[in-house]
């Protein structure tokens, strides 16, 4: 089945058998690696993507549901080569150890930011909450979202 994809502000087009999950649609045909394949089950998040600006599971989703929508990853978080004060915040925090749930993370945390700029800590840990990571704590990871919400801020103000 033919589908179209609007991928990071990208049309892309793809041939998918209907059972291709929309993960795989994203590393294996348009080589956007960022999304990470963890559990296949929902529970760790670290394929976590937005589509139609909403946060989803991409390993329980399938390719040709996303057909005509649009889908972001974390790649496209970056702009022309600079990191998104999110990945900034991320890195100056010390939020990624192994890095492996960091994309997932990145994207749900984004997806929170652009609905409540100003979370409080209670707001960023229930947002986080479907993506689990195994070295990190999460302190750092709350510290750097709430980081990256005043660096988003003051960019606008």
């Amino acid at each position: 089945m033919e589908i179209a994809v609007t991928v990071n502000g990208q049309l892309r087009r793809a041939d998918v058998e209907p059972r291709t999950l929309l993960v795989y649609l994203l590393r294996e045909t348009f080589g956007l690696t960022g999304t990470h394949v963890g559990c296949d089950t929902t529970h760790c998040g670290a394929c976590t993507v937005l589509l139609d600006e909403v946060p989803v599971k991409s390993c329980t989703v399938l390719a040709v549901q996303a057909d005509g929508s649009s889908v972001m990853t974390v790649e496209g978080l970056e702009t022309d080569g600079r990191l998104h004060p999110l990945q900034s915040a991320f890195s100056d925090h010390h939020g990624l150890q192994c890095g492996y749930c960091t994309p997932g993370m990145l994207m749900a945390a984004w997806a929170l930011l652009r609905e409540t700029p100003h979370p409080q800590p209670a707001e960023i840990r229930r947002a986080l909450s479907g993506n689990l990571c195994r070295c990190t704590g999460y302190q750092n990871i709350v510290e750097a979202v709430a980081d990256a919400a005043q660096r988003m801020a003051q960019e606008v103000g």
